[in-house]
């Protein structure tokens, strides 16, 4: 059985969803094809119901702020089965939100495992579908094979569907979804321990994010363990016995694999470039003339909002007569652990790697909430200034409200704002966001003249 479209599109998370209402609001015949549940990774295991845990985690902070603020309290308990109820709930709903929209929009869902045959030509069971146009969409899954014996331990998959917390718990990785979850679990009572290979968490991020979150951790009672990463898990009777580069075996009852991501290109037959995602030319279009593809597929820039903007785009490209593709080169990312960090723009190493002379202005301080209570936590801000032009190129900052505050300031970023700008905006006190607009002299310029 055959059927035609316009548009077929491989995978309903959010680029595929995002390219597939945009072609149908255009005129398109669409189909989107998923084999699982809609709404993909960010809705149902990742940006979603990990913030929801960060603010179940937030409330212990709360809790322990409260006394200081002159609140008698019960001492609080936190029941993971509880909260994973009510996420199940949440995500639930929210997939219904998403079928509910592509229905709406006239897009048609296929249930099942897409076969891409040719450049027109999709299977699915023993339905045949074809197409002017395909989109792969298939986005990206926990790699389950970095270190001999891991694949017997949790991936971040598996943690957001937890009935019940481990006492204690080793955390392999250091990148963004081990820093995240760290922060959680031991908010929550859970004695964590990190492994990591680098000296710091956050590797690509900027140093003054790097060294705030490793303090960051330490002061939320997390061991850290830099330059340390493990060589062996192995699967004992009650739990897991973690072998590190240090050749200490230790023993924990939960371990979470958080060693990174693997784009989904199983089965596909379109040319893998070196780290294993669909090679794309600036079109996003792959090997296969007139196949597409985008988001975490293409191992570019792995940010929902990213994998949006570029399915919205291909979809105009195809049938709205022409779009611009996003600028991935000042992209605003955030880090949701405790407190919250986040970036836009190049890192300091970045900035001088690129040949560029920039003044650098930073501050740290502790914030009123803290400072209150006797609180010891710290918000750290950088703004890089290109000394050229005076352009801001870049702001960091770790601290409460941070990927709040930078999302409104990556506006002025991306519009070209330049120091004076920022200099001659009013602050809004007392806020912690002031700090950007009052950064005056800078703490230090750096630049291919600077280094020895």
């Amino acid at each position: 059985m055959e059927a035609e479209f316009d548009l077929i599109t491989i995978g309903a998370g959010s680029a595929g969803v995002a390219a597939s209402r945009r072609a149908a609001a255009l005129g398109a015949r669409v189909a989107i094809v998923e084999a699982g549940r809609v709404g993909g990774t960010c809705v149902l295991r990742g940006c979603v119901p990990k913030k929801l845990l960060m603010y179940a985690a937030g409330l212990h902070d709360a809790f322990a702020e409260a006394p200081g603020y002159g609140w008698t309290l019960e001492p609080p308990r936190f029941e993971m089965a509880r909260w994973a109820q009510a996420k199940a709930a949440e995500t639930a709903r929210l997939e219904a939100v998403y079928r509910r929209m592509l229905e709406g929009a006239g897009v048609e869902i296929v249930a099942g495992r897409a076969q891409l045959e040719d450049p027109n030509t999709v299977r699915i069971g023993d339905r045949r579908l074809r197409a002017r146009h395909i989109v792969v969409a298939t986005g990206a899954s926990p790699a389950r094979d970095t270190i001999p014996g891991i694949e017997a331990c949790a991936t971040s998959d598996e943690l957001l569907d937890l009935q019940a917390l481990p006492r204690r718990a080793a955390i392999v990785g250091g990148g963004y979804i081990a820093v995240e979850f760290a922060s959680h679990l031991a908010r929550l009572g859970v004695a964590v321990e990190m492994f990591y290979r680098d000296r710091l968490p956050l590797r690509g991020f900027d140093e003054m994010l790097r060294t705030g979150a490793a303090a960051a951790l330490a002061a939320a009672g997390i061991t850290l363990h830099p330059g340390n990463a493990p060589r062996e898990v192995q699967r004992t009777g009650d739990g897991f016995l973690l072998v590190a580069a240090d050749e200490r075996a230790r023993d924990f009852e939960w371990v979470l694999n958080a060693t990174g991501r693997r784009p989904n290109t199983e089965g596909l037959p379109l040319e893998l470039d070196e780290r294993g995602a669909l090679r794309v030319d600036a079109r996003l279009q792959t090997s296969w003339p007139g196949v597409y593809a985008v988001g975490d597929v293409t191992d570019r820039r792995n940010l929902t909002p990213v994998a949006i903007a570029e399915g919205r785009a291909v979809a105009e490209m195809l049938f709205g007569g022409g779009a611009t593709l996003p600028d991935l080169e000042r992209v605003a990312s955030a880090v949701f652990m405790l407190p919250p960090l986040a970036t836009v723009g190049p890192s300091e190493a970045e900035a001088l790697a690129a040949g560029l002379t920039v003044e650098v202005y930073e501050t740290e301080f502790r914030p009123m909430r803290q400072a209150f209570v006797g609180g010891e936590e710290r918000t750290r801000m950088k703004l890089l200034v290109g000394s050229a032009d005076q352009r801001v190129l870049a702001l960091h900052m770790l601290g409460a409200d941070a990927p709040e505050i930078v999302q409104s300031l990556a506006v002025a970023l991306t519009a070209g704002a330049r120091k004076q700008d920022f200099d001659r905006t009013l602050a809004l006190h007392p806020t912690a966001a002031e700090e950007f607009v009052l950064m005056r002299a800078p703490s230090r310029v750096v630049g291919p003249e600077t280094q020895t």
